[in-house]
């Protein structure tokens, strides 16, 4: 009976080159690029990292509309101190500055000009977060001559203009001309009335795709929205599109 072998019983008759090509070999990525980075070099690039992040954040302060956000420095051992702080004194982290991002009540919120933009029609509507009408300069009532009634009223909504308002008539309200000059026109009161002061934030809203989605574009680019551009923040798209729902109307055939 033939007794098996191992392969040790195996290794004298394997001549020294083929022993080396038989080894397994290791393990190397064909691509690679990845370096060897000493000790002070990662924290070189830690250091870097956390720097980055400090300038995150004071750019978000600045947006949120901070006044000493400026004053905030990307300092990268900021964060690693509050992460190194005491476990016992949770509230730490609570505190003004670093909780900013978990209260939505110190963010301020902007003014709004809302463009609705039909076939038929364009309305211009300039909005503000609710406030009391003794604060609204536009307003024209005063705390000292401001009645019971006055005080307790709250004013969100600034101008509210169409083509109509312009002496323009029937399907000339429509057209690309009564935009532009119903934009130019807002523009022009809301400069004229003092309503820039309180602005500090300005976001545009459109809705609709009729002429005067473009015509109210163009004022704003031009000469006559040049005090209300450098405080636009964000441009938002707020037309309705049907998903479904109930069946249209059938379309009118001319002809």
């Amino acid at each position: 009976m033939a007794v098996s072998r191992t392969p040790r019983a195996f290794s004298s008759f394997i001549c020294q080159s083929c022993r080396q090509r038989l080894l397994p070999s290791t393990s190397t990525r064909a691509f690679s690029t990845t370096s060897v980075k000493a000790a002070d070099t990662q924290s070189q690039d830690n250091d870097r990292a956390l720097a980055g992040l400090g300038q995150l954040s004071s750019n978000l302060n600045r947006r949120k509309g901070f006044n000493n956000a400026a004053s905030t420095t990307a300092n990268p051992t900021s964060y690693t101190s509050i992460l190194d702080q005491d476990a016992a004194s949770p509230e730490s982290l609570l505190s003004e500055q670093h909780s900013r991002n978990l209260d939505a009540s110190y963010t301020e919120k902007p003014h709004r000009l809302h463009i609705l933009a039909t076939k038929h029609n364009t309305h211009i509507t300039f909005v503000q977060p609710p406030r009391p009408a003794i604060q609204t300069a536009s307003s024209g009532i005063s705390r000292t001559s401001a009645s019971a009634a006055d005080q307790k009223k709250t004013i969100d909504v600034l101008l509210s203009l169409s083509a109509g308002n312009l002496n323009f008539r029937k399907a000339g309200r429509g057209s690309y001309d009564a935009a532009y000059q119903l934009a130019a026109y807002v523009l022009k009161q809301i400069k004229e009335k003092g309503m820039l002061g309180d602005v500090k934030k300005l976001e545009v809203v459109l809705r609709g795709f009729g002429a005067g989605r473009e015509a109210v574009t163009k004022a704003l680019l031009g000469a006559e929205g040049v005090d209300v551009r450098k405080r636009i923040s964000a441009v938002v798209d707020a037309t309705r599109l049907k998903l479904g729902g109930p069946r249209s109307k059938k379309p009118r055939r001319l002809g």
